[in-house]
């Protein structure tokens, strides 16, 4: 019985003990928070059934995937990538919008986002490239041009609808060219001309878009309705792509404004972080306890983008820590995988895969706690999400199956011989 269970769930432990506790909390703290859902639909068990079916289901992908040899990943590079071109460019024509922004994709009545299946692509490419490029000197200079020609355009599709996931796929490639040793001068270069675009974005977002917040606040209920109600213009291209920049503009806005007293917080205005602070200052060491949030009924996207904030409240400042250390431990683990491979591809893809998840569960984190802008990035593994928590543990999957081949090489060097 034991060999058959060791034999199911192979791999590093570390990294499967890591996933458990991770899709534990998730179980517990979305349940919690998700309140807000079972008081709308009157069905107590629906969400956090359908958040257990969705963790086991990827826990069923996350086997699937370690049991594929790491050299097959390379074959479906190709096929991702038509994939992932075919469905960004779809998203953006024709895309299924909620709020203001068309992310998501409906086909065959199963909503998901794109650029989730675009990420692990761009970084399984990226991979390909630095592993194949490899000199004995570090990196070919061809290969900084290879894998921009291929970031940038996937960023800029992503970008358009989600500029926060863009600049977390580009920071990981950055840091997968920096591990792959890629010139220093070309990074350099690189980073100086991401400085000025950022500096260029910031100031067209501030001259184009409008500060949505203030117009919201001047306007009476009623004006709000009557203008919601009146037929709007046909945009034109530009417009279309940039439709966003009124949103991008009041986050900066409001990231930027100096801090208000308690007694001036507008809790309409502000209400995700002012109901996140609230929920961060009033969870003490230990928290409140599992299941016990008050903000959870206050907090919008308290299961998703502020789950964060309701761990803290829930589980207090340990709880917090001991989230935190879980993708420190992952981030560790990916990087002792790395190092006992003997191909560099494997090493950079475990890599790569492991910055994709601790870098967007960073940004969430922060986000949560207000040290960044809102961003709209769930918490990986732990956020509730269909199909983007299904593709989290497919990376899960590509990890551990790494780390099977990096530990048979290891054995077979490490055995006597018996000649």
């Amino acid at each position: 019985m034991n060999n058959r269970i060791g034999n199911l769930f192979k791999g590093d432990k570390v990294i499967w003990m890591v996933f458990f506790f991770l899709c534990m909390i998730s179980v517990v703290e979305v349940f919690s928070a998700s309140s807000g859902l079972t008081y709308k639909s009157q069905n107590y068990v629906g969400p956090i059934a359908y958040h257990a079916f969705t963790i086991m289901a990827g826990v069923v992908v996350a086997i699937l995937t370690l049991n594929i040899p790491c050299r097959y990943f390379k074959l479906m590079t190709p096929f991702l990538m038509l994939i992932s071109v075919i469905t960004l460019l779809w998203v953006l024509l024709a895309g299924t919008k909620v709020g203001d922004a068309g992310r998501w994709i409906n086909l065959f009545g199963f909503t998901f986002q794109p650029s989730e299946i675009a990420k692990g692509t761009i970084v399984l490419a990226v991979a390909q490239i630095l592993a194949a490029m490899q000199r004995e000197n570090g990196a070919d200079k061809k290969a900084f041009k290879w894998i921009l020609s291929i970031t940038l355009p996937a960023c800029l599709l992503i970008g358009l609808e989600n500029l926060s996931t863009a600049a977390m796929l580009f920071a990981v490639v950055f840091l997968m060219m920096f591990i792959g040793l890629v010139s220093l001068k070309q990074l350099g270069k690189l980073a100086g001309v991401i400085i000025i675009f950022v500096v260029v974005v910031v100031s067209m977002v501030m001259l184009v878009g409008h500060d949505i917040s203030d117009e919201e606040k001047t306007l009476t209920k009623t004006e709000q309705v009557d203008q919601a109600n009146q037929p709007k213009k046909e945009k034109n291209f530009v417009e279309k792509m940039f439709h966003r920049a009124d949103t991008w503009k009041s986050r900066i806005m409001k990231f930027g404004k100096p801090k208000p007293t308690p007694q001036e917080y507008d809790l309409d205005k502000d209400a995700q972080v002012a109901h996140a602070n609230i929920a961060i200052v009033s969870s003490g060491i230990i928290g409140k306890g599992p299941g016990k949030s008050t903000e959870r009924d206050f907090l919008s996207q308290a299961f998703s983008d502020f789950i964060y904030a309701i761990v803290i409240e829930e589980l207090g400042i340990v709880g917090a820590f001991a989230v935190m250390f879980l993708y420190v431990v992952l981030l560790y683990r990916c990087a002792r995988i790395a190092s006992r491979c003997e191909n560099n591809f494997p090493a950079f893809l475990a890599m790569g895969l492991g910055l994709l998840l601790v870098i967007q569960a960073t940004f969430n984190m922060m986000v949560a706690v207000g040290l960044a802008p809102v961003t709209g990035q769930p918490l990986p593994l732990i956020s509730k999400g269909g199909t983007s928590t299904i593709i989290n543990c497919a990376y899960i999957g590509a990890i551990l199956s790494v780390s099977r081949s990096a530990k048979m090489k290891k054995v077979k060097e490490n055995e006597p011989n018996r000649a």
